[in-house]
């Protein structure tokens, strides 16, 4: 289980999160969508214990991310599966393969990947590009844009 108690993420020109409490429960697949600067990169970064909260914890399996070692750092990664809204989608996949990807790597089974992927991808509206390689899904979206960030979350032992 992954779980944020009061997490608030303040940058020196602006606040990216603020008080922020949610539970995300094992094998749950969830998608997190919203416009330029809404927190969602610095939520992911959060949880992969990539930046630290202005304030707040964030636990994985009731153990604070934060006071984890770097050395075991690897190890928690591993066992949660995402894709970025900038470029580090995998450019020989389609938009369908990097998501079904990763939750494959999740331990997700082959019903729920072909039930999952293609709702995540309506839900940010690219059902219809989810053949389409990561550049020509950007150029449909328009120059700058970047897909919606989503992460899969699978809790193994």
């Amino acid at each position: 289980m992954i779980y944020f108690d009061k997490v608030t993420k303040v940058y020196p020109n602006a606040k990216a999160l603020e008080d922020i409490s949610f539970t995300v429960e094992p094998g749950e697949f969830i998608s997190i969508v919203g416009h330029s600067g809404a927190g969602k990169t610095t939520l992911l970064k959060m949880i992969l214990a990539e930046d630290r909260p202005s304030s707040g914890q964030v636990f994985f399996d009731s153990v604070d991310i934060h006071k984890v070692s770097k050395r075991d750092i690897p190890r928690l990664r591993r066992r949660i599966g995402s894709v970025f809204q900038d470029f580090r989608l995998l450019p020989h996949k389609t938009a369908y393969e990097n998501i079904a990807f990763t939750m494959a790597a999740a331990g997700r089974s082959d019903d729920e990947i072909a039930s999952d992927v293609p709702h995540a991808l309506d839900l940010v509206g690219l059902g219809d590009k989810k053949w389409n390689f990561p550049v020509s899904c950007l150029a449909v979206k328009g120059k700058g844009s970047r897909l919606p960030a989503r992460l899969s979350i699978n809790l193994t032992s």
